[in-house]
């Protein structure tokens, strides 16, 4: 039964990271990566599509992202979903592709991703720590003998440890990214 509320733990907390990767590879740095625009929604008749369903995406140059939709009629929409997301990016359509310039950021901007990047990252230590907390309260429940508890406890602090450190990692690497000029 232990074994089963560390595996939950573990799953839940690379959850938490793996949520924190995928946010943080969207925040624009000044460098080309689909996954800025992976996550848009377009009204594609009348029915909410995410981007990555409905076109191409790709980075063929460090500071440009092409998509290229499958059926050209949804070029008028994909650039309203573009220009309403509030990335800053003003598209080029050619007929055929869309072309996304990503201009470099001004320190401003590179302070305040750096703070979007703090925030994201505290709330997903939060998020390890819910978790430990949940299964530290559900091994309470459970009748077990003192040691056992004890080496629960310990098993699910190193956990969060590990997985803490994990995001302190993500997080200095998405830091520097961003920095980087």
């Amino acid at each position: 039964m232990t074994d089963e509320l560390i595996q939950d733990a573990r799953e839940r907390m690379k959850g938490a990271v793996d949520s924190l990767d995928h946010d943080l590879a969207g925040y624009r740095t000044g460098r080309a990566s689909t996954a800025l625009v992976d996550r848009l929604v377009v009204d594609y008749y009348g029915v909410p599509t995410p981007l990555n369903q409905m076109a191409t995406l790709a980075a063929p140059e460090p500071r440009m992202i092409t998509i290229r939709p499958w059926d050209q009629r949804s070029l008028p929409s994909i650039e309203k979903a573009i220009v309403g997301s509030g990335i800053g990016i003003t598209p080029s359509n050619d007929g055929q592709l869309i072309r996304l310039p990503i201009p470099p950021l001004s320190a401003e901007r590179r302070e305040d991703l750096v703070k979007i990047a703090h925030r994201r990252a505290e709330e997903a230590r939060v998020a390890v720590r819910n978790v430990r907390r949940d299964v530290l309260h559900d091994c309470d429940q459970l009748d077990l003998p003192e040691d056992e508890h004890h080496r629960v406890k310990e098993r699910v602090q190193q956990l969060t440890d590990s997985f803490v450190k994990e995001i302190e990692a993500h997080h200095d690497r998405k830091v520097a990214e961003i920095r980087e000029v």
